[in-house]
């Protein structure tokens, strides 16, 4: 039996800061069996649970019978609702009687009112500021689908990746020079070692030269970053004032006359034709092409809605697809023109490449791929080395999630030895990745590509017993569906998941790992149907340079094999069928 009591109402006064509330007590009236029960609970108004809630904790509190469940939460409901409205209209009468009485302050009240109208009205809230990046995209991809801007882009761009090619090439032919005298000298030190020298002479003289590498190092590459801020504030600035003028209709600017009023040093190079090569250079550029060999295939993947999508196996050199050709051939140029106009679209090209589990550009393939990136500026994302500072910060930041994750279990016995010795590495340098994991950059200075997929990999990819659950499979699985999710139409992956072939790769290898990479990527394709909707896409598959010509066929032959080619149907009437017999 509950006790009764009587309705109450206090009010509670507070300072200016605090809203002042009211106690009002809910009854609610029930039988159990022939007794009459009376529930009092006082409630605090403006109430700012909810009645969900509040219901739940009533029944559970005071073991209430679930036959008035229901009828509790109406009555609950209905009383909030009508206390709610009485106390703001008290607190609306009071507000009106302070202000007639003159206690109330006007301007406060207007400049309160004010401030709320403008944040929740949309025609009077203040414009956000213009952002510059999206502004430049917006300006720049206008302008390169237009055919009379578009190559005077491409031209100030590769007049601006000459220069910076330049000045790298003097760098290396002076770092060059560097070593040559300090091996020179080196020897000569270490010809008297042990007559006038002794071993601690000897190693002051290797760390003055390595000192005078790193300063040397150092002062170049203070001269290309300050270069390259230099080129991207000049092309941004002139890429605007272009379009500007255009939109201008009494303008008759031409657009030598832009060129030459603007950027007098580069007009000339802007100028140059493709018919202006050397012979030399169109004969390296043949020799080139000579190593590449090239198979494409077109087939349709899905169970009821079937989706075209175009299959390619190349043998090049991964980083083809980022270099820049010095000579400006049209065939480079019609590459290049591509990539431009997709910049800004929902078709872009992306990149899979094999990396080591630190997040940095010093070592390997990793050094190679900075080189590329460091000869042309980019215009329109952070340079390479910023992007590597985001992706370690993100990749410590959640290592030291993980890691309280990894904390909080440590009482529960690890049954995997695998995941243990994972997590003590982790441990032990938090700043890697696990092999599997990958980080994303972003670029508008490469030949053929805008995003490169840093799939991280270890040693056991060499090894001939890989499975689909293999951390390098995973990850293309995870590359595959970031692909789908964030509009790359075409990726170029490793078949072999190498760069280079080596003595352990042989012919069975070789095809025992494409087989289970096309095998993996067909079942990646398939259910990016259900990622996606089915979108046509481009997938690439690389093998290193270096693999023999027999080889590529024969890996060119199972592709068929293991994927449906689309192939044309011959369509016969009955009459012609009749006609030949």
């Amino acid at each position: 039996m509950f006790a009764a009591a009587s309705r109450k109402n206090r009010s509670m006064k507070g300072n200016q800061e605090k809203r002042s509330t009211s106690e009002v007590e809910f009854v609610f009236h029930f039988k159990a069996g022939r007794q009459a029960c009376m529930l009092n609970v006082p409630l605090e108004f403006p109430l700012q649970q909810s009645v969900d809630d509040l219901h739940g904790r009533l029944m559970l509190l005071h073991n209430l019978p679930c036959f008035i469940e229901n009828d509790l939460k109406n009555a609950l409901r209905t009383f909030i609702e009508e206390e709610n409205i009485n106390y703001y209209d008290r607190e609306a009468e009071q507000a009106l009687a302070r202000l007639q009485c003159g206690d109330a302050d006007l301007d406060q009240l207007v400049n309160g009112w004010a401030k709320a109208y403008t944040e929740t009205t949309l025609e009077h809230a203040r414009p956000e500021e213009p952002d510059w990046d999206e502004d430049f995209a917006d300006v720049y991809h206008e302008l390169i689908h237009s055919p009379e801007t578009s190559r005077t882009l491409l031209n100030l761009e590769h007049s601006y990746f000459v220069s910076v090619s330049e000045l790298i090439a003097e760098r290396d032919m002076e770092l060059k020079k560097l070593r040559e005298r300090q091996e020179a000298k080196m020897n000569t030190v270490m010809q008297e070692l042990g007559k006038t020298l002794t071993d601690q002479d000897v190693n002051s003289f290797a760390a003055t030269h390595f000192e005078s590498q790193q300063a040397l190092e150092n002062k170049w590459s203070n001269e290309l970053k300050q270069i390259r801020a230099i080129q991207k504030q000049e092309y941004q600035e002139w890429v605007v004032k272009l379009h500007q003028d255009l939109k201008n209709p009494n303008s008759s600017i031409r657009f030598s006359d832009f060129i030459s009023n603007v950027f007098p040093s580069q007009s000339d190079e802007i100028k140059l034709q493709p018919s202006q090569l050397t012979e030399s250079a169109e004969g390296d550029e043949r020799y080139e092409e000579q190593g590449k060999l090239e198979e494409s295939f077109t087939i349709h993947l899905g169970a009821q809605l079937k989706t075209m999508h175009n299959l390619r196996l190349l043998r090049t050199d991964v980083l083809d697809f980022c270099k820049h050709k010095r000579h400006y051939r049209s065939g480079v140029k019609l590459h290049r023109l591509q990539t431009a106009l997709s910049l800004y679209s929902t078709s872009l090209c992306g990149l899979v490449l094999l990396v080591d589990n630190r997040i940095n550009s010093y070592s390997g393939i990793k050094r190679d791929f900075a080189t590329v990136c460091q000869e042309c500026t980019d215009f329109h994302f952070p340079q390479l080395e910023e992007q590597l500072e985001i992706v370690q910060q993100v990749a410590l930041y959640a290592r030291a999630q993980r890691g309280s994750k990894v904390k909080g279990q440590q009482d529960v016995p690890n049954r995997n030895g695998g995941s243990e010795d994972k997590s003590k590495a982790v441990e032990r340098n938090p700043a890697n990745i696990l092999p599997g994991e990958f980080y994303i950059t972003r670029h508008s200075n490469l030949s053929e590509k805008h995003v490169v997929f840093h799939l991280c990999v270890d040693d056991n990819v060499r090894s001939g017993n890989i499975t689909a659950r293999d951390p390098a499979i995973m990850g293309l699985r995870n590359i595959l569906k970031v692909c789908c999710t964030h509009d790359i139409t075409t990726i170029s992956i490793p078949l072999l998941l190498v760069h280079d072939m080596s003595e352990e790769m042989t012919i069975p290898w070789c095809l025992k790992r494409a087989e289970l990479v096309f095998k993996c990527v067909k079942g990646f394709m398939m259910e990016m149907a259900s990622w996606d909707g089915g979108i046509s896409r481009t997938v690439q598959f690389l093998v290193p340079q270096n693999i023999s010509e027999e080889m590529f066929y024969q890996l060119s032959n199972m592709l068929p094999q293991i994927f449906r080619l689309s192939s044309p149907l011959t369509l016969t009437s009955k009459r012609d069928s009749l006609k030949q017999q």
